[in-house]
């Protein structure tokens, strides 16, 4: 914020009126009487011209208080009230508000003039705190007011403590009163509590505020001795601010931005000033954008620009960058400033004016110390200040001699085109009648088309069309097209691809007014970049500090395994998150205070039953046990802060950091996919992995070894980047395990069966069923849901995926799989890309069974295929390859890491898998409390039952349900066998299954033979 140099020249004649404008006749020629219009406010002075003692008019400079000239023209235009009065040379005159100021509401111009009025009337020369207090008072119909009036303050006792204090004054001098130091520091808090209650208007309850904030005045000893606490008088003026809601910027001065256009204000974000104070994070890159933008907005006539990009690619950060370089003065001249009011200043015989433009379209130049001038008319000793900064303090030069005159000059505000980010939520909420929100919007561009120097930017400008729109009324889109049209408002709009096809081309209208501006996504090294210019940010939120690798890592990972978004968006997230979780992980939590704290409720509790139950001794002991536990509580608190703010000022140093491990976690913990380095235990599990398979899936050597092959290749990152884990064939006759290993390596490895996505490929044997794996297309049912298998990768990358039964499915299947295959990726009838990368697929098939079948009788490939070595299955998996060649098509073989032969299963691995199911009756009974045990015989009865080298292991779980299961079932029905029995099971010398119950485990057969037996 910055505020005109206080300058005295001499004058001839000095008019003065009330509350109104003063004219001053200048000394020198007749074209140098001008009517000069200065804010009237208290501040420092400085005489510039003769040091003589002869009057001279002191042109007040604007306190740091008072805020929002949004130009120069604002402070020096017709209608700003200003003061212009005679000074006799007293130096350290104080001159105080008289009237109104730019940000006051009426009510708290006529708090300011009574306070005047108190003063004169106790004969002080000085308006102090107490005057402010008693101005307050007598207001009557303000919140401060209401609020004091609650509280039993009246006038009278009011001004009779104050009397008590103060005394009755005798100097009064009859022409300003200034304000005391106190008062002053009053008004800059009163800013503050405005500033930190989001109001950009100063009200009676911000002076009474700013009164209680002071602390040290004689207002406050006035409320302490008429019975009222400050603490409690802030707490109902704080509650009377959330039910009451007074005019903002009321009247006087249009110096603010708010009163100039009051609707933006209301509904918009200034991006410019926050560009300004440093709150927008920096924008990287997309330089070609911000020029494409403002070659748009340079333009005659439809200069509207719409950034359209994917979500979380930097379409807002474009308009943000925009703000900034609008900030610093790196645009053209048609974008930085329409109006460029300069400031000329003459020497004491010539004119001071700011209406005169001689050099039109100079750029201003902010955060640089440059305060230029040049002599313009060497006659008339005219010097121009051709650049004006914005900076919390400059240097002024002496115009005439180019030596410093007044040190920490705030220096003025530039003129620059501001870029405000339209709410359209808070535009349309609220509007309950018809034209409420048409007038909004009118209200809008008008104040923009008065302005002219205002650049709206709206994000998902989409929601432009039918925004507002009701019955008998049109919406904002169709409102806002004239002016877009003509080039009297200037729009940047931005939205997704998806949203601008959706609904901005089918207004061609509406289109034809907006310029595309494409935002397309960064690659993965522009991303770095990006990081690397925001990570300060985030170190000073997280307290702690990224790494090199950290950023690289965030970057290179977000692009690899997180697909449904885009880049910068998602690094920016994870750096983000990764920051809070290290930040949470090295935070120390006062955990003696918080059981300090339940031990005080629950001495507050027994304190509270003792009153209640009149034992008033027991409630005093508790009350100063209470008191002591608050004061030990108040002093760990106080000691954490402390600390904490040690660790704060030294985190620059010591860190913590954020690494590339964090990184991978966050990864990891969004994705499911294992992305930090193997540990020692995982290594293991993954070098084990045949054999942990192998105790679930008996056999199948080849396809163990190819499946732990392909795991191992994706973990310790060697695998395609760009295509799945891996992709198979699984080939051979029914039940010899192609199901159950892709069951046990989503149990072993990923976690859990679950993981598994299982399709039945049989459900997809019509041309129309191939559209329940990507969705529905557009208009048929079940479009919003999705598909089965899009929908379940998208949701979980990491993940197994089966074909059961492969050959069954439609052709149209194969066609969609070979962007699958190749590519790792697959587009759903959405239009969404979904990730296969990841993943590890599966397919079995039972083409080749006729062959396998025959091979093992006919060309040696028989049970016993061990002592045949692999020539002989080499011979059938060629045999089964060309089978497979003949059903599907080359292109879709060709795309397929491997095509894998099982085996039959000979009777020793039917045995082996005989023990793994009646391991899981073993189970199932053990959970009802009862114990199990088999016979060497009985498995071999299962067994001899249960073979069939053409079915596999199935006809193996019927027939332990039908020698087992069915007879236990009937047994524990009849009550012959309860919880806590234990049972065996075996077969007789005749055949036949027998239990006994309760028998002995360790001899079965003789207590087969000595006990009465259950033949089943």
């Amino acid at each position: 914020m910055g505020f005109m140099t206080p300058i005295n020249v001499q004058p001839a004649y000095v008019y003065s009126s009330v509350g109104g404008r003063r004219q001053v006749k200048f000394q020198g020629s007749e074209k140098s009487n001008a009517r000069i219009m200065i804010p009237k406010i208290h501040t420092p002075l400085l005489n510039v011209g003769s040091k003589s003692q002869t009057p001279g008019l002191k042109m007040m400079r604007g306190s740091p208080w008072l805020q929002g000239f949004n130009d120069l023209d604002d402070m020096f235009s017709i209608g700003q009230v200003a003061t212009a009065i005679p000074v006799w040379g007293h130096k350290d005159r104080r001159f105080v508000p008289k009237a109104m100021f730019s940000r006051f509401t009426d009510k708290a111009i006529k708090v300011i003039l009574l306070a005047q009025e108190e003063s004169k009337r106790l004969g002080q020369s000085r308006v102090g705190t107490e005057q402010i207090l008693l101005g307050l008072i007598s207001e009557g119909t303000g919140i401060a007011a209401k609020v004091l009036k609650a509280m039993r303050i009246n006038l009278k006792d009011a001004r009779s403590e104050v009397m008590k204090i103060t005394g009755k004054g005798d100097d009064f001098l009859g022409v300003e009163i200034p304000f005391t130091s106190r008062a002053d520091h009053v008004l800059h808090l009163s800013l503050e509590e405005a500033s930190q209650l989001g109001h950009n208007y100063i009200a009676t309850e911000h002076l009474l505020l700013g009164l209680l904030r002071e602390g040290e005045g004689v207002a406050t000893r006035v409320l302490e001795n008429l019975g009222a606490d400050p603490s409690n008088i802030r707490a109902q003026v704080i509650r009377m601010v959330g039910e009451h809601t007074e005019a903002v910027g009321a009247g006087v001065g249009g110096g603010s931005s708010s009163n100039k256009a009051p609707t933006l204000e209301e509904f918009g974000t200034n991006l410019t000033k926050m560009a300004i104070e440093g709150k927008l994070d920096p924008v990287v890159g997309r330089q070609a954008q911000i020029q494409r933008v403002i070659q748009i907005l340079s333009r005659r006539t439809k200069n509207n620009a719409c950034l359209i990009g994917e979500p979380g690619v930097g379409k807002t950060a474009v308009a943000e960058g925009l703000a900034q370089r609008i900030a610093n003065g790196d645009v053209p001249e048609t974008i930085q400033d329409k109006k460029f009011p300069l400031l000329f200043f003459f020497l004491p015989s010539s004119l001071f004016t700011s209406k005169l433009v001689l050099w039109p379209s100079y750029p201003f130049q902010s955060w640089k110390a440059l305060l230029f001038f040049s002599m313009v008319n060497k006659e008339n000793n005219l010097f121009l200040l051709m650049r004006v900064v914005k900076l919390k303090s400059s240097l002024v030069f002496d115009l005439e001699h180019g030596h410093f005159l007044h040190p920490a000059l705030g220096a003025v505000d530039p003129i620059l085109s501001l870029v405000i980010t339209l709410d359209m939520g808070r535009l349309v909420a609220g509007t309950k009648y018809r034209g409420e929100f048409e007038g909004r919007i009118k209200k809008i561009m008008e104040e923009v088309k008065q302005s002219g120097d205002i650049i709206l930017f709206i994000d998902e400008v989409h929601t432009l069309i039918g925004a507002g729109g009701a019955e008998g009324a049109i919406d904002a889109a169709n409102i806002l097209k004239p002016a877009l049209a003509r080039g009297e408002l200037q729009c940047i709009g931005a939205t997704t691809l998806d949203e601008f096809r959706m609904h901005i081309e089918k207004d061609p209208a509406l289109e034809r007014r907006f310029q595309p501006v494409e935002v397309p996504e960064p690659s993965v090294e522009e991303t770095i970049q990006i990081l690397q210019g925001l990570c300060e940010r985030y170190e000073i939120h997280h307290k702690l500090r990224y790494t090199d690798d950290a950023l690289v890592a965030a970057a290179q990972l977000s692009y690899q395994y997180i697909s449904d978004r885009f880049l910068p968006d998602k690094a920016i997230d994870l750096i983000d998150e990764a920051g809070s979780r290290v930040r949470l992980l090295h935070a120390k939590l006062p955990e003696e205070a918080r059981n300090l704290e339940k031990e005080l409720r629950k001495i507050t509790e027994e304190k509270n039953k003792a009153i209640h139950s009149e034992d008033f001794q027991k409630a005093k002991e508790l009350r100063d046990q209470e008191t002591e536990l608050k004061a030990q509580i108040s002093a760990l608190i106080y000691k954490g802060k402390e600390m904490n703010r040690a660790e704060s000022d030294a985190w620059e140093a010591t860190g913590p950091f954020v690494t590339e491990v964090d990184i991978q976690n966050i990864v990891s913990s969004w994705s499911g996919i294992p992305v930090d380095k193997v540990s020692a235990i995982e290594s293991d599990r993954l070098l084990k992995m045949e054999e942990r398979l192998h105790k679930r899936v008996i056999g199948q050597d080849e396809a163990v070894k190819a499946i732990s092959c392909a795991i191992r290749r994706a973990r310790v990152g060697l695998k395609n980047p760009n295509r799945p884990i891996a992709s198979f064939i699984f080939s051979g006759p029914t039940g010899v395990g192609k199901s159950e290993l892709a069951k046990a390596l989503a149990s072993y490895y990923f976690g859990s069966e679950e993981v598994m996505v299982r399709l039945d490929m049989s459900e997809f044997m019509e041309r129309h069923t191939v559209s329940k794996l990507i969705g529905s297309p557009p208009g048929y049912v079940g479009y919003a849901e999705g598909g089965q298998l899009t929908e379940a990768v998208r949701r979980r990358p990491y993940i197994v995926v089966l074909f059961d039964e492969i050959e069954k499915a439609h052709p149209d299947v194969f066609n969609m799989m070979l962007q699958i295959l190749e590519d790792g990726r697959l587009t759903d009838s959405k239009g969404r890309t979904v990730n296969f990368k990841n993943t590890l697929l599966i397919m079995t098939s039972n083409i080749g069974s006729s062959v396998i079948e025959k091979g093992s009788h006919g060309i040696g490939f028989d049970l016993d295929y061990d002592e045949k070595g692999d020539s002989s299955y080499n011979r059938i998996k060629s045999l089964v390859d060309e089978e497979l060649k003949q059903y599907f098509r080359p292109e879709f073989l060709n795309r397929l890491d491997d095509m894998i032969v099982f085996r039959q299963l000979t009777k020793l691995e039917v045995k082996e898998i005989a023990d793994i199911m009646l391991e899981e009756v073993f189970k199932r009974l053990e959970n009802m409390g009862i114990e199990l045990q088999v016979t060497e015989r009985f498995k071999d009865r299962v067994v001899d039952e249960g073979y069939d080298p053409s079915y596999g292991a199935r006809p193996l779980r019927r027939a332990i349900m039908k020698l087992l299961e069915d007879s236990m079932a009937e047994m524990m029905l009849a009550r012959e066998i309860k919880e806590g029995d234990s049972v065996i099971v075996d077969v007789d010398s005749r055949g036949k299954v027998v239990v006994l119950v309760n028998g002995s485990r360790s001899a079965p057969e003789s207590l087969i033979e000595a006990s009465p037996l259950c033949y089943l």
